[in-house]
Formats: C-alpha cells, structure tokens, sequence
C-alpha cells in the first residue's frame, strides 16, 4: 500500500514544483549600476567642458577623483543606517536621526534641486529643438528651425509640449524604477555617442593640426580668478549627485548587500565619462568654450557631414536628457507624496493619487520651462545649496547624530571634514558667483 502511494504522489511533486519560480525576484545589479549611473549623468556633463578653462586639466582630474570619492563615503554612510535603522527611504532616515524637522528639510532640499533639474532638462530640450531667443532677439537657432524653418509648430513651446505628451509622460507612468532599466541603459548608450563623437572630433582636429591649446592649470592673475575656481563645485556636485535615488533603487534590488558595490561601479563610470568629454571638448573649443558645451556646436559648419555631426551630437543629448527624466521625476514625486500623504498607502498602488502628482508636476516643470528661458545661475546656487546638502551635509549628518551607535572615531572625523568642505566651498562658489 505504501509504494502504491509513493507511485500515486511521486508524479505530482514535479507539478507542484513546477508552479514555484525558483529565480529570485528583483532588480539586478546591473540594472541598479544604469540607474544610479543615469541619475548623475544629466544636464552637468555639458559644464563639465567648461570647468577646463577655469581648472585647467590635472586640477580637474583631481576633483573628479577628490568628488566621486566622497560621493562614495556618503553613499556608504546612508547605506550603513539604512541597514541598521527601520527606515526605508532618505527621508524616513532623516526622521530617526532628526526628527520631522530632518524629514522636512530633506524632503526640500530633494523637491528644489529635482525640480531645478527637471526644468533644467526642458529648457536644453527646447534649446536643441527650437533654439532660444534674447531679448526679443534669435540667440540661435535650432534643429527643428534649420530643418522646416519658423513655424508656429517649431517655437520652444510646441515642441517641449510634443516631447512631453508623447515620450516623457509615458515614461513618468511606469510606477516601478525598475521598469526605467532599459531606457537607462539607451540614456547611457546615448551619453557615449556624445563622447565618442566629441573625442572623434578633437582626435581628427589634433591629427590636422587645429585643435587648441590647453592648459594643464589654473591662471592666477587676481583674487577674483582664484575664486572663481570655487564656481566649478557646484558642476561637479551636481554632476556625482545619486544619493536621493539610493533607497528606491535599493529596495529593488535582488540582492540589496549589492548596493554599495553598485554605486562605486556608477562613480568610476561617470567619473571616466566627464574626464573623457571634458578633456575633449576642451581640445575641440579651447577657452572659447560655452557653459554649455551644445551652444559650440550650433555653428555654420563647412561641410554637409559637419552639419550632421553638429545636429547628431546636439539630438543625442537632447535624448539622453529626456530619458534622465523619469528617473529624477521619481525621487521628486516620492518626497512630495510622502510630505503630503505620509500616512496614506504606497503611491504606486494609489492610482488616482499617482495620477494627479505625476500630472501636477509634469504641467508645472513644463509651465516654468516655457516661462524662464535661462536659469543657469540659478543652477549655480541649487548646486552651492541644496544639492551640497543632499550629497555631503545630510548623510554625515546621520553618522555625526549616530542613533544606533555604530560609527567609529574615524567616520566621525571624515564626517566632519565633509560639513566644513562643503559650507567652506559652497559659500565661496555663492559670494565668486554673487560678485562677478
């Protein structure tokens, strides 16, 4: 009787088994290393160029090194809490360790530098698409107006609202930051074309002789101009911020002990990225050299393959950023909900409420997009202020208040070190930008 009951339940083992998938759910690694990756590689890595002329190249190189560095130790600290502690985003962390004036001014801080950012991403959109125009006159001109000419249909307004309709707001949709993997990962491809279009001009400019000459350091030629060196920090903090997509991005993951592994992957990527098309593009331009590295190659070009290679270069971007988009339109929607409806259930599965912060904010990064057509001094102070706060201020905050008790004499030190660098230098980029 015994075998005719293992011969009748043998056969259904399989079967049962066959209904559990025995593969781990979640994201994986690689997907965590193009999320974090994307969410640095935005508007900054066009000034980054830029902060060649004032640096000079090996000053440059050892800010890189110096920045993502301390985007490292940051990350660590947020991680090391996060583990020991019950919270589960940035600003929950914040909670344990400060209370609901810490979670406030988080929360803030996220929502002001976000949305900067995203108004930042339209405002370049539309200078790629349609040119912009000051005072009343055409600064230049662009992609949509080289090729139909100036219609009603091609001014900055149409065609930010045709790119948000059709690409962005598919994208702000997906309820999941998992979902972004693949579009991250296009966003990512698409910053390497931009590089490797810049590098295989300069290289072909130095192989004719006509590329520029630069500068391995700064020129000291007054006060002014040392302290103009502290104006490239907030490039550069911006350019290493992630820290705000951390615990979305972590509590996805597979294996989340991968976290930190992911983050340091991201920094070197970036990190190789902005040294790459910085050096390059200060071969290319030299210090005639833009803030925005885009502007340089909105130029008569001799040949039909320049005019290409200057519309593939300013449309690559122009994609990237619109694929950045989403990822940085979730931490910003994130902290809103949780500062409007801290004890209402997840967003994601809130349809309505979903829908109404998604269309809230999408209307109005679009509305102040069309309205400013230049903030980049503005960018200047939420990369002196908020961003320094969100990237260095807060998380060596956490270890200073140390609720669990787990920090050592050491982390201590290097978390004090990071409050004074980073008041140090963010009030003298804000009084260099202030007086110049």
């Amino acid at each position: 009787m015994g075998k005719e009951e293992e011969e009748v339940e043998a056969p259904l083992l399989p079967e049962i088994q066959s209904l559990v998938d025995p593969r781990p759910k979640g994201a994986s690694l690689s997907s965590a290393v193009f999320n974090i990756s994307t969410s640095m590689i935005g508007a900054g890595i066009m000034s980054i160029p830029a902060t060649f002329k004032v640096l000079g190249v090996i000053p440059v190189l050892v800010v890189i090194i110096v920045v993502s560095f301390l985007g490292d130790i940051s990350g660590e600290f947020l991680l090391r809490y996060t583990h020991f502690g019950k919270s589960t985003t940035y600003a929950g962390l914040m909670a344990e360790s400060f209370g609901r004036f810490g979670s406030l001014a988080l929360q803030i801080c996220v929502m002001v530098t976000s949305l900067g950012c995203l108004i930042i991403f339209l405002i370049i959109i539309g200078d790629v698409l349609s040119g912009n125009q000051q005072g009343g006159a055409v600064g230049h001109t662009g992609i949509l107006e080289e090729w139909f000419g100036f219609h009603w249909w091609t001014c900055r307004a149409y065609a930010i609202l045709f790119i948000v309709v059709f690409i962005i707001l598919p994208l702000v949709l997906l309820r999941r930051i998992d979902s972004l993997r693949y579009t991250s990962a296009l966003s990512i491809l698409l910053a390497l074309l931009f590089v490797v279009i810049c590098s295989t001009m300069a290289l072909y400019a130095s192989w004719e002789g006509k590329s520029k000459t630069v500068r391995l350091g700064p020129e000291f030629t007054s006060w002014s101009s040392f302290f103009s060196l502290f104006t490239t920090i907030p490039i550069y903090m911006t350019a290493f911020g992630y820290q705000i997509n951390v615990h979305p991005i972590r509590a996805e993951l597979r294996e989340p002990s991968n976290m930190g592994l992911a983050i340091r992957i991201s920094l070197a990527i970036c990190a190789v990225f902005y040294f790459i098309i910085g050096l390059f593009g200060y071969l290319l331009f030299g210090d005639s050299i833009m803030a925005d590295i885009l502007v340089n190659f909105d130029q008569d070009a001799n040949t039909t393959i320049g005019v290409v290679v200057n519309d593939v270069v300013r449309l690559s971007y122009a994609f990237h950023l619109m694929l950045v988009f989403p990822i940085i339109n979730y931490a910003l929607r994130a902290n809103l909900d949780e500062l409007l409806f801290p004890r209402n259930p997840v967003l994601a599965t809130d349809t309505t409420r979903f829908l109404s912060l998604t269309s809230a904010l999408l209307f109005v990064t679009y509305m102040i997009a069309i309205t400013v057509p230049d903030i980049w001094y503005c960018f200047q102070f939420i990369g002196s202020t908020t961003v320094v706060c969100l990237t260095l201020v807060f998380p060596a905050s956490i270890l200073l208040r140390d609720i669990h008790d787990i920090s050592s004499k050491s982390d201590r030190v290097v978390a004090v070190l990071l409050v004074f660098l980073a008041a140090g230098t963010s009030v003298i980029a804000i009084w260099s930008n202030l007086y110049s």
